[in-house]
């Protein structure tokens, strides 16, 4: 029989070896993306790796593939991998409600990387990293006013990003608040174009063959892959974009600097998608069970094509 002093010398080994495997065990985060629509989102992706690799952090990677259905899934996926934390950019504002109750349930904390989500319980995600949409609107909008100070009228396209998607909605939002200041810039005519470049195209073209005697006098797109699409229909329509036609974008990814320096686009608002570093520091906080803020906001600024040359070899996305 082995004696009561060895046999708890055993009992505290094994729950020291036991503590020590856990807390060795590496956190456990399952990210669903959105998917691969643009050069902003892969960038993106890419970001959220290499944190995750060089955090320790062990990455479970879904690709929605801009299905909210694949989103879904995945997420119910990481709730039965017990997950230590669960991170992902809704590929729509609405619909996530029962699955993140489900993940609540489970005791695993929801982040939000990106995109934001409508749900009639807070508590349901712990905390957001991301942009201000509304102000990147706004940013953008202030700039088309500044080219209207010799109060001149313009009639403006709008290229929208996905339906129902927080950035499509609120980028939208934050425009037309700003423009309300001078009347005679109208916008005559607004569609989707899905966050991507052939879609852009697609739109643009059919813009430019509407018959209603109102010329388009600048293009505002919700991001600049569907821009640079956009500029494509424009110069095949025999027009100059940048002069001809005005165009402002959002995200600041490198394709948008170069449609700058070549003189085809005037303005973008950046969108930083490098996000990686501080969603892993956020899941470790999170998973610590320390105080972490509801909204977390990235500073980015606005860069117009006078700028682009000297910024181009700065980008890192």
């Amino acid at each position: 029989m082995t004696p009561p002093v060895l046999r708890r010398a055993l009992l505290l080994a094994g729950l020291a070896l036991a503590y020590s495997a856990q807390a060795s065990k590496p956190l456990v985060m399952g990210f669903s993306q959105v998917g691969a629509e643009s050069e902003w989102r892969t960038a993106n992706t890419a970001s959220v790796k290499s944190a995750a690799q060089a955090a320790g952090i062990q990455l479970k990677f879904a690709d929605a593939q801009q299905k909210q259905e694949n989103q879904v899934k995945a997420i119910r996926s990481f709730i039965a991998q017990k997950v230590d934390v669960i991170a992902f950019s809704p590929v729509v504002e609405s619909g996530f409600e029962t699955v993140l109750r489900e993940a609540k349930a489970a005791k695993i904390p929801v982040i939000l990387t990106d995109r934001a989500v409508k749900v009639s319980d807070p508590s349901l995600y712990v905390t957001f990293i991301g942009s201000d949409f509304v102000e990147e609107g706004r940013k953008a909008a202030r700039w088309v006013l500044d080219q209207a100070k010799d109060g001149r009228a313009l009639n403006i396209a709008e290229l929208q990003g996905t339906v129902g998607s927080a950035p499509a909605i609120d980028r939208k939002k934050g425009f037309e608040e700003v423009l309300k200041a001078n009347t005679k810039l109208q916008i005559i005519r607004s569609q989707s174009g899905e966050f991507t470049r052939a879609k852009g195209k697609e739109v643009m073209e059919a813009f430019l063959k509407v018959k209603d005697g109102k010329k388009i006098d600048l293009l505002y797109a919700h991001n600049d892959d569907m821009a640079i699409g956009a500029i494509q229909a424009i110069e095949e329509a025999g027009l100059k974009p940048g002069k001809d036609i005005l165009v402002v974008s959002i995200d600041g990814v490198r394709g948008a600097f170069e449609a700058m320096k070549a003189g085809k686009l005037n303005v973008t608002v950046e969108c930083n998608p490098l996000l990686g570093p501080q969603l892993m520091q956020l899941a470790k906080d999170v998973v610590a069970g320390k105080a972490v803020p509801k909204r977390v906001t990235v500073e980015e600024g606005v860069y117009t094509a006078d700028q682009a040359a000297a910024e181009l070899p700065k980008r890192k996305y």
